[in-house]
């Protein structure tokens, strides 16, 4: 692929994969505010641009196999937990900016627990073996990550377990 078409597409792919997400946190707060059908067209629009962002990224050829796909997942986390956050965090810090601090730790440390699931998920796929996983559960708040047991309250932001979101 030609590097300006290559650079298109992983822009399209952000700002895809941006909209998505808007979409779904503003149809959280519809939900919210009782406007049902408000959110269900923000969940609809949402999935649209969820399908525009699997097409450039599938152009971009990186959608593969999955031990190859858990390459590209532990390479993201790791750089999220060994570069990103901490420079954000620190930046954040710097500038006095608490809500910064907050969301970029919360991150950093929930970021930490992928890096060694997406590890773990590795060594079964490359055994050509689905991973063996009880239940995940994830804080509301921080998005702090657990499979089986919770704590009474999230090690992270100190939720109380009750409030996690089973998956």
């Amino acid at each position: 692929m030609r590097k300006m078409t290559q650079h298109n597409l992983e822009d399209a792919f952000a700002g895809e994969s941006q909209a998505h997400m808007r979409y779904l946190i503003f149809a959280e707060v519809a939900e919210k505010e009782g406007k049902h059908n408000l959110a269900r067209l923000f969940k609809a629009i949402a999935y649209a641009e969820q399908v525009h962002a699997t097409n450039h990224f599938r152009e971009l050829g990186n959608i593969n196999e999955s031990v190859k796909n858990l390459d590209m997942a532990i390479a993201g986390e790791n750089f999220e937990v060994e570069e990103m956050y901490p420079v954000y965090n620190n930046a954040a810090s710097f500038q006095n900016e608490k809500g910064a601090v907050r969301s970029t730790h919360y991150a950093w440390e929930t970021e930490k627990v992928h890096e060694k699931m997406y590890k773990e998920a590795k060594e079964a796929a490359q055994k050509g073996k689905d991973i063996d996983v009880e239940k995940i559960f994830i804080c509301p708040v921080c998005g702090y990550t657990i499979e089986g047991e919770l704590p009474n309250y999230c090690p992270v932001c100190n939720t109380k377990k009750e409030l996690f979101k089973p998956f």
